[in-house]
């Protein structure tokens, strides 16, 4: 289990072998990425910058965001592998994939964490 102070609930990162990657699929979404994080991924994929971003990435305002594939309905980040529905670059994903289900977003949207997330469990 894992805890984060001011937090009010925990995350069993156990739980992600069964729920079948729901934190990267469903409703259209960014997912940013800063510069360092996109130079790691763009050197381990080998690729040069341009065919990073024209392969991978897209402008929002003044970010960059993983493009997005269409899935089951919905969306999933490029980087989601659809056979073992897990995260296809994950000791290279960003801060933003690295800290969820920590966000302060979801200190607000309780269940709509709990919808997304089947390793939360409120702390009493």
């Amino acid at each position: 289990m894992i805890f984060k102070k001011d937090f009010s609930y925990c995350f069993d990162e156990n739980a992600c072998q069964k729920c079948g990657g729901k934190c990267c699929i469903g409703d259209s979404g960014n997912i940013f990425a800063s510069k360092e994080e996109l130079k790691k991924l763009r050197e381990y994929l080998g690729l040069n910058e341009e065919e990073f971003a024209l392969k991978y990435l897209r402008k929002v305002g003044f970010k960059m965001s993983f493009k997005e594939i269409e899935f089951e309905g919905g969306f999933a980040c490029i980087f989601f592998d659809p056979i073992n529905r897990n995260c296809s670059i994950y000791n290279y994903r960003p801060m933003q994939c690295r800290t969820f289900p920590f966000w302060e977003y979801f200190k607000t949207h309780k269940e709509e964490l709990k919808k997304e997330c089947i390793g939360i469990t409120y702390l009493s």
